[in-house]
């Protein structure tokens, strides 16, 4: 893999995938996928290597590629690893939930709200847990293999445009959306830790913006992004004067990206994946909400302030 990723140095990510000695390249229009394919095929006779015909496959609109189906439309689940999910038999012991959860928990990024649709099997696989597979269980169970068979197809991300991540707290984990020029491209979650179920309000919401930042650190490191959140105080979390150790390791964190915390209230928060609410939207496309709202709760406030003021000086 490392030979093969210093022969395409130059062309990685740019045009092309290489995953061990699978080559994929990908163009915008057959024109530049003429260009693209004559210089792999040139990279590749440079350096003595060589592919082999009956292996390869060329000028495709769509192909399978580490188990998912790429196209021009975005990326999507491979429909034989969804046959195998739905096959799947209940499982009855710890070992076969954890290879049930680990073969889906591969497209977890196609799934909303999946950490909290998977609690009562990954609950079983603790330690010291007694095994009952109890009407939740099977819920989950059945839960996650819907879920999977009508997985969204997810857009493609330009690391030279600005993303949108939008996050959501709650008492059973944190949740985030990814987004760009209103095309979902991932969604992300994870349940709560022991120590987490204490925190207040303002560190569960601060934790599900952390989680984000770090686990799309590779889009986002470098590029500029816009972070939504419904705990409107996050917003002075960069100026706030007095912070506790918690706060200042994840604000160290924080100041390594170029982004803007925005405020925008839960209800208008429609595309977070918020763990607290039940609802699943599977959408390739959404609508930004309107800024309205947020500008007037703004002016209430300032409004609030003054009416404040006067009021002391008046006594």
């Amino acid at each position: 893999m490392y030979m093969m990723n210093s022969v395409f140095m130059n062309e990685l990510d740019k045009f092309v995938v290489v995953f061990i000695d699978d080559i994929l390249v990908y163009s915008k229009n057959e024109k530049e996928h003429e260009e693209h394919l004559r210089i792999v095929l040139t990279r590749l006779r440079e350096h003595k290597l060589y592919a082999k015909f009956t292996k390869c496959a060329f000028w495709l609109k769509e192909i399978s590629f580490l188990g998912h189906i790429l196209s021009g439309k975005g990326v999507a689940v491979d429909p034989s690893k969804v046959e195998d999910v739905l096959n799947w038999k209940q499982p009855e012991t710890v070992t076969e939930i954890r290879s049930f959860l680990g073969l889906v928990g591969y497209y977890r990024r196609f799934i909303k709200d999946f950490s909290k649709t998977a609690k009562p099997m990954t609950s079983l696989t603790k330690k010291n847990a007694k095994y009952l597979w109890s009407p939740n269980c099977e819920e989950a169970f059945q839960t996650l293999k819907k879920l999977l068979t009508s997985a969204p197809m997810l857009a493609q991300p330009d690391i030279t445009k600005p993303f949108d991540v939008y996050c959501d707290a709650s008492g059973n984990g944190l949740g985030c959306v990814l987004v760009q020029e209103g095309r979902v491209i991932a969604y992300a979650s994870r349940q709560l830790r022991k120590h987490e179920v204490n925190y207040p309000t303002h560190d569960l919401e601060l934790a599900a913006v952390v989680h984000a930042l770090k686990i799309w650190r590779h889009y986002l490191l470098g590029n500029t992004c816009h972070i939504y959140t419904d705990h409107k105080s996050l917003k002075y979390i960069l100026t706030q004067p007095e912070l506790n150790m918690r706060h200042r390791r994840w604000l160290e964190l924080i100041k390594d990206y170029d982004l803007e915390i925005h405020y925008q209230p839960g209800k208008a928060n429609v595309v977070a994946d918020a763990l607290s609410r039940w609802a699943h939207c599977h959408v390739l496309e959404v609508r930004p909400t309107a800024r309205v709202i947020c500008c007037k709760i703004d002016e209430i406030d300032v409004i609030t302030e003054q009416m404040a003021k006067l009021y002391n000086l008046i006594i």
